[in-house]
């Protein structure tokens, strides 16, 4: 695919002809998949009582230090499928009981995003699609998936550039990242839910990370007064430190219980009505799935 020839589908604009070598996101202009399968740990208007179709794809724009899934992240696993295989895939999900096919870090393959989607739709798939995504999009990449997502599950990691540079290597994520849901909002403007399971719709994702309270409460108060309650929420407290940070002993453990105690009664304070929450038991490894190749 000509896009991939000098890759400028994202804010990193590497420009690297991934035919020939790998862009800053890791991948060439090959498809590489980590797993497909069910997943039961997003929101419940996402995974329902069946489960999220979810397909994670390898390599990322960001590479946050840290990363959950950093083996897939930095392009170390996965395996090379064709785009027929993708959308045999999809159906495979579908006939498994999953409410949605939900793409992962799927910014670097958006040319065959586009196809496969157009490809099931041609052939009457009607699962809604889900895009997950970092935020660290361009806007006009987005565009090119208009009338194709249903749902999208943007992050909003941090407020501050400070942070962004020191946690993702990339200055620029807020104001980015701002103008990427932007885009995503202008696309599906109100939420649609139908027993239970979000069949259109935007749900802002913040992790709060350690020590981090203050960064989050400008996060927060950041999107409430761009969105209001037109968008769902999701405030994060499932941050799991892998390994250890020498250079941000910040982040060498849990959040605690106060903490996010603390930035959930300033959501409510703000005004912020449809959110989700979650539970300490989610910061843990158990939730982090295996990258074994399942469902490939």
């Amino acid at each position: 695919m000509t896009e991939y020839r000098s890759c400028m589908l994202c804010p990193r604009e590497c420009g690297v002809d991934r035919s020939k070598a790998k862009g800053y996101c890791g991948m060439t202009d090959k498809l590489i998949l980590a797993r497909a399968a069910l997943h039961f740990w997003e929101e419940p208007c996402i995974s329902g009582e069946r489960g999220s179709g979810t397909v994670f794809f390898s390599g990322c724009n960001m590479r946050c230090i840290y990363c959950q899934n950093h083996n897939i992240a930095l392009g170390n696993g996965g395996r090379e499928l064709s785009l027929e295989r993708l959308c045999e895939i999809y159906h495979e999900l579908r006939e498994k009981g999953a409410h949605n096919i939900n793409l992962v870090t799927a910014t670097h393959y958006i040319p065959h995003i586009i196809k496969s989607i157009e490809k099931v739709k041609s052939e009457g798939f009607d699962l809604p699609f889900v895009y997950n995504t970092s935020s660290y999009e361009s806007v006009s990449s987005l565009k090119r998936l208009e009338g194709l997502i249903d749902v999208y599950l943007p992050d909003f990691k941090y407020a501050l550039s400070a942070d962004a540079k020191k946690y993702s290597n990339a200055s620029d994520y807020p104001e980015k990242a701002l103008s990427a849901i932007d885009e995503m909002v202008r696309q599906v403007p109100l939420p649609v839910i139908e027993k239970g399971i979000m069949k259109k719709g935007v749900i802002i994702r913040h992790l709060l990370l350690p020590g981090k309270v203050i960064e989050s409460k400008i996060a927060l108060k950041k999107l409430y007064e761009r969105y209001g309650n037109r968008v769902y929420y999701s405030i994060m407290s499932q941050y799991t430190p892998l390994r250890a940070f020498e250079d941000c002993p910040e982040l060498n453990r849990r959040v605690t219980e106060n903490e996010y105690r603390s930035l959930c009664g300033y959501a409510v304070s703000l005004g912020i009505k449809n959110a989700f929450v979650q539970d300490g038991e989610s910061a843990a490894e158990s939730f982090i799935p295996e990258f074994n190749g399942e469902g490939l």
